[in-house]
């Protein structure tokens, strides 16, 4: 299964590097094709670098991993590749200070996205999770899976993310339809607010007992 990161932060980045040792094909690509040449390497795992575009073009599964204000210049740029393609959604729309939502509660980043690529099967995801905790390469706190959401319109789609996620050693657990990403944005912002707000740090997560 081919990946393809958009964005070489440290979300792109970490989620990138863990899912080449599963042996996904990561290809990372960034605005800064030099960054993401250089995330590629140390990444390892035969992952490699390409353009937006020619990223796109190769994978199966695309990982929006950009800031929310630059999903429309990367639209712009690759919208018609994605047609039939599943787009994982990874961003949070965010105020500029982080202490509160851009968008919700009657819509979500992840369904502006799926407005401006109709044609894509756009899959919330990855989004409620510290990037510390990606690049740790451990799903786990004292022993307690960590839980990551996923929320999407198209079955085959969700079970593809689905499977990455299990592949990676989360817990993942389906949170219904794609509107659902109005409940895990905020859910985000929740975890911004315990680690930095309150002090708890990155290094936590949360966990859906069953």
């Amino acid at each position: 299964m081919k990946l393809a990161v958009i964005g070489s932060g440290n979300i792109g980045k970490s989620i990138g590097e863990w899912a080449s040792k599963v042996n996904y094909e990561v290809i990372f690509s960034a605005k800064n094709e030099q960054h993401a040449q250089e995330v590629a390497k140390a990444a390892g795992n035969h992952a490699k670098s390409a353009t937006v575009k020619s990223a796109v073009e190769m994978a199966d599964i695309i990982l929006l991993a950009v800031p929310y204000g630059a999903v429309k210049e990367v639209v712009s740029e690759v919208g018609p590749l994605l047609k039939g393609k599943v787009l994982i959604d990874a961003t949070n729309a965010l105020t500029a200070d982080f202490s509160g939502l851009a968008l919700g509660f009657t819509t979500s980043a992840a369904e502006e996205i799926a407005k401006l690529l109709p044609e894509a099967k756009v899959v919330k995801a990855f989004n409620t999770v510290f990037a510390s905790v990606y690049a740790s390469q451990n799903p786990k706190i004292k022993g307690q899976p960590i839980s990551v959401f996923y929320a999407g319109d198209d079955y085959e789609a969700k079970a593809k993310v689905a499977d990455m996620i299990t592949k990676m050693g989360f817990d993942a657990v389906d949170a219904g339809p794609l509107k659902a990403a109005r409940n895990l944005e905020p859910m985000a912002l929740l975890n911004i607010s315990l680690g930095y707000g309150l002090g708890h740090g990155t290094s936590i997560g949360f966990s859906f007992v069953r």
